[in-house]
């Protein structure tokens, strides 16, 4: 597989459990990027950091990188193989995936090491 083109974003962002029977906010939906997630046992929305919500539960301080898309679902591997990347280098992560591509969230005390250990196997590194 040829390496990938990662960006990381700039914004900081939280991670929110909710009740998976919990109304969903409307200043959730007019972020520039939010990710929800449903199932019958929790609600997880992902936000800028700087939108408080109510939640059960919050993780911050998380950012994120993208593979730069869009990646047609006939590809393989794409997320293993980031995400194996960084499980080597001990970082754990959120993933999210999209229709075009995915996103993989980090600690952001961990972002630095996250760029080495990408860069060490050849991703394409750049700044959004």
């Amino acid at each position: 597989m040829a390496r990938m083109t990662l960006a990381v974003h700039s914004q900081l962002y939280s991670i929110h459990s909710f009740s998976p029977d919990a109304s969903i906010a409307a200043e959730i939906f007019q972020q520039d990027m939010f990710f929800v997630g449903k199932t019958k046992d929790e609600l997880s929305v992902v936000v800028p950091a700087e939108l408080n919500l109510d939640s059960l539960e919050e993780e911050s301080n998380w950012r994120c990188i993208e593979v730069i898309g869009p990646l047609g679902f006939s590809m393989t591997g794409i997320l293993a193989s980031v995400s194996g990347a960084l499980a080597d280098a001990d970082i754990s992560i959120f993933a999210i995936s999209t229709f075009d591509t995915d996103y993989i969230l980090v600690k952001r005390d961990k972002l630095s090491k996250a760029i080495i250990a990408l860069k060490k196997k050849n991703y394409q590194i750049t700044e959004y």
